[in-house]
């Protein structure tokens, strides 16, 4: 019995298979099918598998994520791509998504079959991700809905109810902001340079110019300097002879020649080393010139332009386990277990109670009398009533908080010391096993530095003189006790190393934000929500001691009103004794460290909350007495 008769899908996929090389334009494309997620490669495609079922939504699916890719396989160029790609992480989601955008209207407008397909891709993945749910627009994500606008307005299509949804969210934000650059949208559709330029300065035109990194259309100044060289060299007579001497230099020349007949994209990628290759020939450099000078280094902070570090050599970004022996570790584990043996009971009733609410709201809910999916058994009865009546499937909705991740980043400065450090470890603990078993990712950061009162990079800012206004005088450690992916089993002990004596020291917050903000951003969940428990306004005496006295807080701030501005990232901070609520817009403030857990799960808990007006309650500024 051959493979297609074992398996009715096996023809669907050959004939799929054939139509997305034909609309890819590449008869070599290859194609295969797999339960992993789709994607993309410059040699072949991967495709979401077909049962043997063959339903609507699986063929559907298939064929939209097919069209997809082979409409990019054919109309986007990658060198053309990463010439104008953003250097900002969330730039860079605005500029894919709005190019995604223009291959498939393009493959709408020349061939229109492809439009229906992906709106049934569109249409699929916005409702795995709740996209029909989201009311409020700081929860729908901004990459999305501008990609689909692109869409919209390019094809005159309907968009489906859960990305129509996000888009009109966004819309009125949007075309009030780049009104006068969409209108150009028509005109460059079909020029992937031309559309480039446009999505950049839409980017700028929402207000994040400053993740767009250097203009690539720019002069290069060698390439100015090169041709006002050539210029000054070439004599009257030589440009009375133009005509003559330039044709015999090109006849006599076959790199000239080459170079010639280039691509002009190709020409554009390699024009630096063109560039060179003619002032070696045509010029010398004057004897005693002094070389071009490097671009000068990017910020050290995204936030702050004006925040320098005198050295980051020394920082450290290490995991938990590579700073203690597997049997410290245990130890200090069991240490840790000992010393909260009477607060476990109260954790633990305050996570189930979590844990119920969580699993109130995934719940099972079912749409009712659909034509495809599982059986609703409990209107079989009318069916054996009525042998004419059809049968009756029911199909499953979507959890609303499925695609999210939690980051738990904990002060581990000195001040920490004692209970509050143990009590921060125990409800990071079990607030990690709760949410893990609630199918929300965890990772759980910690924050330091590697020295008391400077260290490594103190030593060189002394040697070098005491140069006037050093900025960062003091060695980074950040810790990942626990990353996202990790099962919880695996990094259970990793906590015990807040026990470790001398682990604890100063604290740099603003730094350690914008990195754990950084580690959310890469992460592949819709939904990415950062929780940050301190004790005290960042505190470093070498830096404190040659920088103004407000250096550090002033970061901090800075980096707070970036990560709540651009809102990728849902910022909630909870201060132990310290008054975070005059830093962050979301935050609790608790007098006592025993108020900790309690805080942490009520926080937690109203962020998956239904009712808004809740909601915003329980995560508006407000303290705990």
């Amino acid at each position: 019995m051959t493979k297609s008769a074992d398996n009715p899908a096996e023809p669907f996929k050959k004939a799929l298979a054939e139509a997305t090389r034909v609309l890819a334009d590449d008869p070599e494309l290859g194609v295969t099918y797999s339960v992993d997620p789709p994607g993309q490669s410059s040699d072949g495609l991967r495709l979401p598998q077909v049962s043997r079922r063959l339903t609507r939504d699986e063929v559907l699916l298939a064929r939209g994520t097919a069209d997809g890719y082979a409409l990019r396989h054919r109309y986007h160029d990658p060198r053309v791509a990463a010439r104008y790609m953003p250097e900002g992480q969330l730039a860079r989601d605005l500029y894919e998504a709005m190019e995604s955008a223009r291959v498939e209207a393009l493959g709408a407008e020349r061939m229109p079959g492809t439009a229906g397909n992906i709106d049934a891709r569109i249409g699929a993945e916005a409702r795995r991700k709740g996209y029909a749910q989201i009311r409020d627009k700081a929860e729908a994500p901004l990459a999305a809905a501008a990609g689909y606008l692109i869409r919209h307005l390019a094809t005159g299509r309907p968009l489906p109810e859960g990305a129509a949804n996000v888009m009109d969210l966004w819309r009125g934000f949007i075309e009030e902001s780049c009104g006068e650059t969409l209108g150009a949208l028509d005109d460059c559709l079909a020029d992937q340079q031309a559309f480039a330029r446009m999505a950049r300065k839409l980017i700028e035109d929402m207000g994040y110019g400053d993740q767009l990194g250097d203009d690539p259309d720019a002069p290069d100044e060698d390439e100015e300097e090169t041709a006002e060289s050539s210029e000054e060299d070439e004599s009257p007579d030589d440009a009375s002879e133009d005509g003559e001497d330039e044709s015999e230099d090109m006849d006599a020349s076959p790199e000239s020649a080459q170079d010639q007949e280039q691509d002009q994209s190709q020409a554009q990628v390699n024009l630096d080393d063109m560039a060179d290759a003619e002032f070696a020939e045509e010029t010398e450099m004057p004897e005693g010139e002094a070389p071009t000078e490097p671009p000068p280094p990017p910020p050290h902070s995204e936030a702050d332009p004006n925040y320098t570090v005198f050295s980051d050599t020394h920082d450290e970004e290490i995991g938990a386990e590579d700073l203690a022996e597997p049997v410290e570790l245990e130890r200090l584990r069991a240490y840790l277990d000992q010393q909260l043996e009477p607060l476990k009971g109260a954790v633990g009733r305050l996570a189930n109670k979590l844990q119920r609410r969580l699993q109130a709201k995934q719940s099972r809910s079912w749409e009712f009398d659909r034509e495809e999916g599982i059986l609703d058994a409990g209107r079989l009865a009318r069916v054996v009533a009525n042998p004419t009546t059809p049968l009756s499937f029911k199909v499953e909705k979507d959890m609303e908080f499925r695609d999210t991740v939690v980051t738990l980043l904990l002060d581990n400065s000195g001040s920490m010391r004692g209970r509050p450090i143990s009590i921060a470890a125990i409800c990071a603990d079990v607030l990690a096993r709760t949410l893990e078993r609630c199918d929300v990712k965890v990772e759980i950061l910690g924050f330091t530095t590697r020295a008391w009162k400077g260290g490594k990079a103190r030593e060189a800012w002394l040697a070098a003189d005491r140069p006037a206004a050093p900025g960062r005088l003091n060695d980074l450690r950040h810790i990942i006790y626990k990353s996202a992916d990790a099962p919880w089993r695996r990094c259970r002990e990793n906590l015990g190393l807040m026990m470790k004596e001398g682990l604890l020291k100063e604290n740099i917050d603003g730094e350690a934000l914008e990195w754990a903000h950084r580690r959310l951003l890469v992460r592949p969940e819709q939904r990415k929500v950062l929780m940050v428990i301190s004790d005290g306004a960042p505190v470093d005496d070498s830096t404190l001691s040659v920088n103004p006295a407000n250096y550090l807080e002033k970061h901090l701030r800075d980096v707070i009103a970036m990560v709540e501005r651009r809102r990728a990232v849902e910022l909630i901070a909870i201060g132990i004794g310290h008054d975070v609520t005059r830093y962050y817009q979301r935050a609790v403030t608790i007098t006592d460290v025993e108020q900790l857990a309690g805080a942490m799960t009520e926080q937690l808990a109203g962020l998956f909350d239904k009712d808004p007006r809740k909601r915003a309650r329980v995560l508006g500024m407000r303290k705990v007495a």
